[in-house]
Order: structure tokens, then sequence, then C-alpha cells
């Protein structure tokens, strides 16, 4: 229990470091380059993704001991599946309701969290299997 608790605060500090980065990168795309929001979101997700993979092999999945171009790969797939997620929401919530971009944002990425910690864990991050 005591390592499941460690590795979910680990997951949180992390994925809110690379939802902070993925946020920010947006809305300087949009408000200081005037980049359109799902185009600037495409680039917010490719910066927070090596902020994100590197948090998460480094310290949230380390004891898992998945070799590194298994895990990006892998990892690379979760993050593109929650950014298809991402997204599509996006692109529906920002033509279907009147919320502020980097507000409707901000609830998106705290929505995908759960989805790509389940899929990290049990997945992603998950080193070959030792007989004990």
């Amino acid at each position: 229990m005591k390592s499941t608790l460690k590795q979910l605060v680990w997951f949180v500090a992390v994925g809110c470091s690379a939802a902070a980065t993925h946020w920010l990168v947006v809305v300087a795309f949009v408000s200081g380059l005037h980049t359109a929001p799902l185009l600037a979101n495409v680039i917010g997700w490719l910066v927070a993704f090596s902020v994100s993979f590197t948090g998460h092999y480094l310290l949230t999945f380390r004891h898992q001991h998945a070799p590194l171009w298994q895990a990006v790969r892998r990892f690379f797939l979760v993050s593109a599946l929650g950014f298809t997620v991402n997204e599509a929401s996006y692109a529906l919530l920002l033509s279907a309701t009147t919320i502020r971009y980097d507000i409707l944002l901000a609830f998106i990425l705290i929505a995908i969290a759960v989805l790509t910690f389940i899929l990290g864990r049990f997945w992603a991050f998950r080193g070959a299997r030792h007989p004990h």
C-alpha cells in the first residue's frame, strides 16, 4: 500500500508538471502568437509529452524496470490515445460551449489524467514479470 501511495504522489506531481507545461504552451501560443487553440493544443501536447515521459519513467514507474525504448513506444501510444480523446473533446466543446479555451483545456487535462495513470501503470511501464 505504501508503494502505491508513493506512486500516486509521483504520478500527481509529474502529471501536474506535464499538464501545466501543456497548458502554458497552449496559452502562450494562443495569446502570444495568435495560434488557433486546436493547433496550439497539438504543440502543447508534444512539449508536455517529454516532461510526462521523463518524470514517469524516472520517478512514478521506475520500480517496474521497463526497458527504455519499450516504455517510450508504449507510453507514446498511451499519450497519443489520451491526446486523441483530449483533442476530440476540446474541438467539440470549443464549438458547443462558450467556456473560455484555457478553462476548458484545464478541465480536459484533468479528466485525461486517470486514463493515463491506469494505462501507464498496467501496460506502458510494466517490465518483464519475474517469478518470486
